[in-house]
């Protein structure tokens, strides 16, 4: 690496480090002396902690956003994300959003935060609570597609399986519109336009996944707070009292700011297709919380639908990717680790653990090892 950029990284690095034998440990909480966990373990973990952020506040959210109108609700939930993102940010050691991605984030904002929260609340609205979680699990099934077919994400055997069942788990979910809780065609078929729209999201999103992920959940809740407010004022549509949206602000917070962050970073390592199967989990936490909250379970076939969904999530997880491959050399700047297997071909002295950015270098290198779809492993083909 270029000495003078490896001597201006380490002065802008150690500003918020603390030396920890001889080392720098940039303020990383999963940065380890111990055996290093691997890259997919990691974003794994990363992905699971956002599917519970999600998941749990899902249930909630129907409770607090009783009698409101969908646009107001999902203005508020992205009132919280947005602020939730500009009080976390952490700018030495992310690279920044800039304008030259604001088109791409018009359309995530369009269709993640505003579309999709939209159709969710309205379908929160004619569905009960454990009904709509599981049907969340949709959400897998069309990233999976979607990142096959719009970036090439390897789909193997396991993975169509994994898909195939949970897609039929939704359907007998569906089927049982009359499990109790007010359910009706419509709400599921509403959830069902919240998790499409919700998988475009996250096909869009995962080239801004490199990026600052404060800053793009910062960017796409302004989009989605704008949009949704100027559609809740031009149809005077009904607000939640102060309490109640004081509480939707504060899952907004935690299951769309704090899980968006953690769902970017997972999709850093992981790619869209992977990162889906993983959040998949969600749903059934959300219902889990909905049956404590004192909503109906469902008949036989939500019963039914749900143990479909499970199998098609275990076999999601179970998914390993791994073959030779061949990376060339370049030179670029992205958030990176040391303990990656990428990344051992720069050195700073003292030593750098954790998560940190700065423009290096890469030597061309084949080998073969269980990999995600990160930034050096993406498939064209």
């Amino acid at each position: 690496m270029n000495p003078s950029l490896d001597a201006l990284y380490k002065r802008r690095s150690t500003r918020n480090a603390t030396r920890l034998g001889g080392a720098i440990h940039l303020n990383d909480r999963r940065a380890t002396t111990c055996v290093p966990m691997t890259p997919v373990a990691r974003g794994v973990l990363l992905a699971l902690a956002a599917a519970v952020a999600f998941g749990a506040t899902t249930p909630i959210v129907q409770r607090l956003a009783h009698g409101a109108g969908a646009p107001a609700t999902a203005a508020l939930l992205y009132a919280g994300a947005a602020g939730f993102a500009l009080l976390s940010r952490q700018r030495d050691h992310e690279v920044r959003l800039d304008r030259t991605w604001w088109p791409r984030v018009l359309g995530v904002g369009v269709s993640g935060a505003f579309l999709a929260p939209i159709a969710l609340a309205a379908g929160l609205a004619r569905t009960n609570g454990t009904t709509a979680s599981l049907l969340l699990n949709l959400e897998a099934v069309f990233t999976v597609l979607l990142g096959a077919v719009f970036w090439r994400e390897p789909v193997g055997a396991r993975v169509a399986a994994a898909v195939t069942v949970i897609a039929g788990g939704g359907a007998l979910v569906g089927l049982d519109h009359g499990g109790g809780g007010g359910t009706s065609w419509l709400g599921p078929v509403l959830i069902g336009l919240a998790t499409l729209a919700w998988a475009t999201d996250n096909t869009l999103s995962r080239p801004l996944s490199d990026l600052d992920p404060a800053d793009v959940v910062a960017a796409k809740g302004a989009v989605g707070v704008l949009a949704s407010l100027l559609v809740a004022l031009l149809l005077g549509v009904a607000w939640p009292g102060a309490l109640h949206a004081v509480g939707i602000v504060a899952c907004g917070a935690i299951g769309f700011g704090a899980s968006l962050r953690l769902y970017l970073r997972a999709q850093r390592v992981l790619g869209a297709a992977r990162t889906g199967s993983v959040f998949a989990v969600a749903p059934f936490l959300g219902a889990l919380v909905a049956v404590i909250l004192g909503q109906p379970l469902g008949g036989w076939l939500t019963v039914a639908g749900g143990l479909a969904m499970g199998l098609g999530v275990v076999l999601h997880l179970g998914e390993e990717h791994d073959h030779e491959h061949t990376h060339v050399a370049l030179e670029h700047e992205h958030p990176h680790r040391h303990d990656d297997g990428h990344h051992d071909d720069h050195t700073h002295h003292p030593p750098v653990l954790g998560e940190h950015s700065h423009r290096h270098v890469h030597v061309a290198r084949t080998h073969s090892h269980p990999h995600g779809e990160d930034l050096h492993h993406r498939h064209h083909g």
